[in-house]
C-alpha cells in the first residue's frame, strides 16, 4: 500500500496522495466546533475564539453549546433535529461580543464519527479578519435573474463558458475569472476567460493532471465551493488536535473553513494570486471541470454571494447536461441516414460494405478522420490513407487486446504501444468500435500526426530548486510555455465517440439483417451464420414465406422465456404477448399483405408485469416481387418506459416547484424577481428536459433525467434559502 503523507507534509513524489481532508486546522476568517449530537456539549474548537468572539477557546472545551449564548444553541438544535446534515445545512444564528450582538452565518453538518460540526463567521465588518464582499438584495436578485438568461440562450460549451466567466466576475468582483475544463487525461485547459484589464490573459493555456491531485478532485464533488481568502494566512489549529473520543484527526471534507495544504498555497503564491473562489461544475457524478475565480489582494464573499454562485453552478450544469445531449441527438440523426442508405445498398447490391466505402468522404467527414479501415470476416475493406496490411493487423490485435464494450479511442498510438510507433504518420489517433462478440470484427477510423503546440502556464517538467519542494513547486515559474507535441493526433471529442457508437450500433443491426437473409437463400452456410446470430444481444426469429419458424435465437428465448422448440410458426408467437389478438392480426398481415410492421407491444412473463419491447416485423424481398421469407427482432423497451417514467416525474416537479414559488412570493418582495429567476431555473430545466428526451436510443436517459431534477432541485433549494434570507432582512 502506497504511503499516504499527512496533512503538511507532502512533497512533489507523494502530493497525490496527501491527507488533505485531515487538516486539523482552519482558515482564520471564521470558527469551528466539534459538539456532541446527544448531549451538545463542546468537543473540539478552533483556537481563534478569543480573537473573533471574545471567548477563550479553553473556556468552551466540554462545555454546552449554550456556552455561547444568544441563538448558538437553539440554531443548532433545531437544524439537528429537523434537517438531513450529510450535507451542510446554512446555520444563522447571533451571539453577543461586550454586550452587542453578533450575527453569524455559517453551515452545520453531521458526521458519523465525530458528531455535529459547526462552522460560522461574523457578519458585521471588523469581527472578520477579512470582511466579507456584500451586495443589496434586490442587485443581487437582478444579476442571478440575467445570469440564468444568459445560460439559457448559450446554444454551445464556448457561449455557456463566455457567459459563466462574465457572469460570475460580475457577481463577485474577483480580478480574474476563468472556466477550466479537464480533458480524459485530467489534464486542464481553460476555454474561458474574464480579467482586469492590467492582467495578462490566460485564456487557451493548459495545465497538467498534477496540478490537482484525485484527491483534491474527490473533494471538489463532493464540496462544491471553496473560498480562500489570503493565501498568507496563518492556520489556526483545531484544540484538541484529535478527537477526543476517536484519538483521530477530525475528517473535514464538507468543511468551508478547512485549510489548504501548503503545498497548494505555495503554487498560488507562485502565480502571484492572494484570493481564490474554486466552484466545482459536476457532470453525471464527474467533475467536469471548475469556475476558478483569482484575486490579487485577500477577498472574502458573503454569504449571499457564496449561495449565489453555488446556485448559478447547479444551473449551468443543467444547461451543458442540455447541450451535450443535444449533441448527442444529431449524433443520432447522422447514424440513422447512414444505416438506412446501407440499408437500401443490401437489398439492391448485396453487400453493405461496399456502399460504405463506395464514397469514403461519407465515412470520413463525420468523424473529421483521414483514414479507416472494416475487419470484418477476416477481410479488410479501407479508405483514405491507411497502414500497410501488416501495420493493420498488428494495429487489430493491439486493439482487440484493450478494447471492451465501449469504443475504444486513442490519440497517441505510438505513445501507448512503441511497437505501432512506425504507423505514427498515417495513424497517430485511432477511433474503434466492434461489429461483434464472437469475432475480432471492427470498423476503425484513422487520424494523422499533428503536430501541436500546447501552451503551458510554466514548463510543467522544470526540476525542483536545492532539492526543496517550495522552492519551485509546484511550478515556481508561470511564465507562458510552449511544447511542440509529436506522435500525436489530434483528440477525439465525446460527440465523435458517441458518433462512432452510433454507426457501430447500425453497422450491427445491418449485420444482422444481412445473416438473416444469407440464411434464407444459402443453406449450406447456415451453421455459420447461426453461431453468429446466436451470440446476438438482439432478441430475433426468422420465418419462411409460409411462417414456418427457421431460426430462433437464444436472446430472443431469454426475452421470452421460450425455447425455439416450443414455436413452431409466426402465429405461435402471438400467445407469447399480452394483446394476442393484435399480434396474430398484425402477423397475418405481414403474410399476406408483404407489408412491414413496428410497433411496441408487451411480452406475458409469468409471475411478474408483462414486459414492454418494441417489435420489428421486417419482408425479405426476392427476385421479381417475390418474398423469401421474414425477420422479427424485439428490443426491450424497459429503459425507455424508466425513462419516460422520469420524466413525467419531472415534469410534475417542475410544474409543482413553479406553483410553489408562486406561492411563496405573493407576499414576499420583491415577488417580480424572484419570478423571473425561478422562471428562468425552471424554464432552463424544462429545455434541458426536451434535449435530453430527444437524445435518442443508446444513452441512459432516466439517470439524466433523474440527475436534472437533483439539480434543479438543489437550485431551487438553494435560491429559496436566498429568498427566505432576503425577506427576512425586510
Amino acid at each position: 500500500m502506497s504511503f499516504s503523507p499527512p496533512f503538511g507534509q507532502a512533497d512533489l513524489t507523494n502530493c497525490e496522495r496527501e491527507l488533505i481532508h485531515l487538516a486539523a486546522s482552519i482558515q482564520p476568517h471564521g470558527v469551528l466546533l466539534v459538539v456532541d449530537e446527544s448531549s451538545f456539549d463542546i468537543l473540539q474548537a478552533s483556537d481563534n475564539f478569543a480573537q473573533m468572539l471574545g471567548i477563550s477557546t479553553a473556556s468552551l472545551l466540554g462545555k454546552p453549546l449554550s456556552a455561547l449564548g444568544g441563538s448558538v444553541d437553539a440554531q443548532v438544535r433545531q437544524l439537528a433535529a429537523s434537517a438531513d446534515l450529510k450535507q451542510p445545512a446554512p446555520l444563522q444564528c447571533h451571539t453577543f461580543v461586550a454586550f452587542e450582538r453578533c450575527d453569524l452565518h455559517g453551515t452545520v453538518h453531521s458526521h458519523p464519527s465525530y458528531g455535529l460540526i459547526v462552522e460560522f463567521e461574523p457578519v458585521e465588518r471588523g469581527r472578520s479578519l477579512a470582511a466579507a464582499v456584500a451586495m443589496k438584495d434586490d442587485i443581487l436578485l437582478e444579476r442571478l435573474s440575467a445570469a440564468v438568461q444568459l445560460f439559457s440562450n448559450a446554444s454551445n460549451i464556448g457561449q455557456l463558458a463566455d457567459a459563466a466567466v462574465r457572469c460570475y466576475r460580475e457577481l463577485t468582483g474577483y480580478d480574474r475569472v476563468m472556466v477550466y475544463k479537464f480533458d480524459p487525461d485530467g489534464h486542464g485547459k481553460i476555454i474561458a476567460e474574464a480579467r482586469e484589464a492590467r492582467l495578462d490573459s490566460l485564456l487557451g493555456h493548459h495545465y497538467p493532471a498534477s496540478d490537482i491531485p484525485q484527491r483534491a478532485r474527490d473533494l471538489y464533488i463532493r464540496n462544491r465551493i471553496r473560498v480562500l481568502v489570503d493565501v498568507n494566512y496563518e492556520a489556526v489549529p483545531l484544540v484538541p488536535r484529535l478527537h477526543p473520543e476517536t484519538q483521530t484527526d477530525l475528517d473535514m471534507s464538507l468543511c468551508y473553513l478547512r485549510s489548504m495544504s501548503p503545498l497548494h498555497l505555495q503554487y498560488l503564491r507562485n502565480m502571484g494570486v492572494t484570493a481564490t473562489l474554486v466552484i466545482s461544475i459536476v457532470r453525471e457524478g464527474r467533475l467536469w471541470g471548475l469556475i476558478a475565480a483569482h484575486h490579487y489582494a485577500p477577498r472574502n464573499l458573503s454569504w449571499s454571494l457564496r449561495l449565489a454562485a453555488e446556485m448559478l453552478s447547479e444551473v449551468l450544469s443543467t444547461r451543458l447536461a442540455a447541450i451535450e445531449n443535444y449533441a448527442h441527438a444529431q449524433v443520432e440523426i447522422l447514424a440513422r441516414r447512414l444505416e438506412q442508405r446501407l440499408i437500401e445498398a443490401t437489398s439492391t447490391e448485396g453487400d453493405w460494405r461496399l456502399a460504405l466505402f463506395r464514397n469514403p468522404k461519407t465515412l470520413l467527414s463525420p468523424l473529421e478522420a483521414t483514414g479507416a479501415a472494416l475487419f470484418f470476416d477476416d477481410t479488410i475493406s479501407t479508405a483514405g490513407e491507411v497502414p500497410s496490411t501488416p501495420e493493420l493487423r498488428a494495429l487489430l490485435a493491439w486493439v482487440h487486446d484493450n478494447a471492451g464494450s465501449e469504443p475504444f479511442c486513442c490519440s497517441s498510438v505510438g505513445t501507448s504501444n512503441p511497437a505501432l510507433d512506425s504507423i505514427t504518420p498515417i495513424a497517430s489517433g485511432v477511433l474503434a468500435v466492434r461489429l461483434s462478440t464472437s469475432k475480432p470484427d471492427y470498423l476503425i477510423w484513422f487520424r494523422k500526426e499533428q503536430l501541436l503546440t500546447v501552451t503551458w502556464a510554466g514548463d510543467p517538467s522544470k526540476p525542483l530548486v536545492n532539492n526543496n519542494p517550495l522552492e519551485l513547486s509546484p511550478r515556481r515559474s508561470f511564465a507562458t510555455w510552449a511544447e511542440i507535441v509529436r506522435g500525436t493526433a489530434m483528440a477525439w471529442t465525446s460527440a465523435e465517440v458517441a458518433l462512432a457508437r452510433a454507426i457501430g450500433s447500425a453497422l450491427v443491426d445491418i449485420i444482422l439483417q444481412v445473416h438473416a437473409v444469407r440464411l434464407l437463400i444459402a443453406q449450406h452456410q447456415i451453421a455459420q451464420i447461426c453461431s453468429t446470430m446466436g451470440s446476438s444481444s438482439e432478441p430475433v426469429v426468422i420465418s419462411d414465406p409460409s411462417g414456418k419458424i427457421l431460426f430462433c435465437n437464444d436472446a430472443f428465448s431469454r426475452l421470452t422465456a421460450t425455447s425455439g422448440e416450443q414455436l413452431s410458426t409466426l402465429a405461435e408467437i402471438a400467445r407469447l404477448f399480452s394483446e394476442p389478438e393484435q399480434m396474430a392480426k398484425t402477423l397475418g398481415s405481414l403474410q399476406r399483405v408483404h407489408q412491414s410492421w413496428r410497433g411496441d407491444l408487451s411480452l406475458v412473463r409469468e409471475g411478474s408485469a408483462p414486459l414492454p419491447v418494441s417489435v420489428r416485423a421486417e419482408v425479405v424481398p426476392g427476385t421479381q416481387g417475390s418474398v423469401l421469407g421474414f425477420i422479427l427482432i424485439l428490443v426491450d423497451l424497459t429503459d425507455r418506459h424508466r425513462g419516460d417514467a422520469a420524466r413525467k416525474q419531472l415534469e410534475q416537479a417542475l410544474a409543482l416547484a413553479s406553483v410553489e414559488s408562486a406561492d411563496s412570493t405573493l407576499d414576499s418582495p420583491p415577488a417580480r424577481e424572484s419570478d423571473e429567476v425561478i422562471s428562468a431555473i425552471l424554464t432552463n430545466a424544462s429545455l434541458a428536459a426536451m434535449d435530453i428526451a430527444e437524445a435518442g436510443p443508446g444513452l441512459p436517459v432516466a439517470p439524466l433525467l433523474e440527475e436534472l431534477e437533483a439539480s434543479t432541485r438543489r437550485a431551487t433549494l438553494l435560491y429559496g434559502r436566498l429568498r427566505t434570507r432576503c425577506a427576512a432582512k425586510e
